[in-house]
């Protein structure tokens, strides 16, 4: 299937712009996470999203309403997933513990929590109960227009957080001591976690919790091998993560019966793997060239 057919089916453009608005999110908040070695924040706040997803679903079917919402979704996986992110903080400023051993233990506790509630849901008589299990591995197919738009609105609102506070978001990232002493550094932390809770969780329904991480790490991972300077890098993840996202979807419609979800991962690999051996710099490639070139002047002075 070419291109212009891809987009003409409404079903496949749905997926396409849902996936592309997911990851250009995602890169471009996971860029601060990657510089301020959090990444794994991005791994609680996706374990996180599943119960409270889950929990709004089985809320929203005991009020009467309709529990496959996306927005009613992913405003109980935002709750949740912001509870996860201000526990995990708490406890390492509160015990000896360290901040990853910290994450770990919540990650795995609200994991635990959101597979329970998957078990009663799916146990149990609810209606609209049908595909609840994409939010562990994603289904992107499900993608709606009404879906569409509150992917859009939320990943601009992230996007339009890091914009507004951006001098803040950027000290506290290359010198939190100094932010600290202004007096704001908590607050910004709080703020770029929501910013990054809004972007992990509208991609939990379409790509899943297990492979949500990847949209948020591998972009930034791979934009760093490119350049040193912050507004390029935030940029460049953006658009890889825009660019997998998107690339993703169409290679896997036109594998077949292949679900978008892990063939993003896969095309965003390909990606890191590339800069890693190709970028100017920094790369692998780069390194081998310097060395060369140090080999053969030192034969030629000798």
């Amino acid at each position: 299937m070419n291109l212009f057919e891809f987009l003409g089916n409404h079903t496949y453009r749905m997926v396409f712009l849902g996936t592309a608005a997911i990851g250009l999110a995602s890169g471009a908040l996971g860029a601060f996470a990657y510089l301020r070695k959090r990444s794994l924040v991005s791994d609680v706040i996706s374990h996180a999203a599943l119960p409270g997803a889950l929990g709004a679903f089985l809320v929203a079917v005991l009020l009467g309403l309709d529990g496959r919402r996306l927005a009613l979704l992913l405003l109980g996986a935002l709750l949740v997933s912001g509870l996860a992110v201000a526990a995990s903080g708490h406890i390492a400023r509160a015990s000896k513990v360290r901040v990853d051993t910290a994450m770990a233990i919540v990650l795995t506790v609200f994991f635990g929590a959101g597979m329970l509630l998957m078990r009663v849901i799916s146990d149990g008589p609810y209606p609209g109960k049908g595909g609840i299990q994409d939010y562990l591995f994603g289904n992107a197919t499900v993608i709606t227009r009404a879906d569409l738009a509150t992917i859009v609105a939320v990943a601009a609102l992230a996007i339009g957080v890091m914009v507004v506070f951006w001098k803040e978001f950027s000290l506290r990232t290359f010198d939190p001591a100094h932010s600290a002493f202004l007096g704001f550094g908590r607050r910004v932390d709080g703020l770029m976690s929501v910013a990054l809770v809004l972007a992990v969780v509208i991609g939990v329904k379409a790509v899943g919790l297990v492979l949500m991480v990847a949209l948020v790490v591998t972009p930034a991972a791979a934009a760093r091998q490119w350049t040193r300077r912050l507004p390029t890098m935030v940029a460049l993840s953006a658009l890889i993560g825009a660019m997998g996202g998107g690339l993703g979807t169409y290679v896997s419609v036109n594998l077949g019966a292949v679900p978008p979800g892990p063939v993003v991962v896969l095309v965003l690999f390909t990606v890191f793997v590339v800069s890693l051996l190709l970028a100017p710099g920094r790369s692998v490639g780069h390194r081998l060239v310097q060395r060369a070139r140090v080999r053969r002047a030192l034969r030629e002075t000798a």
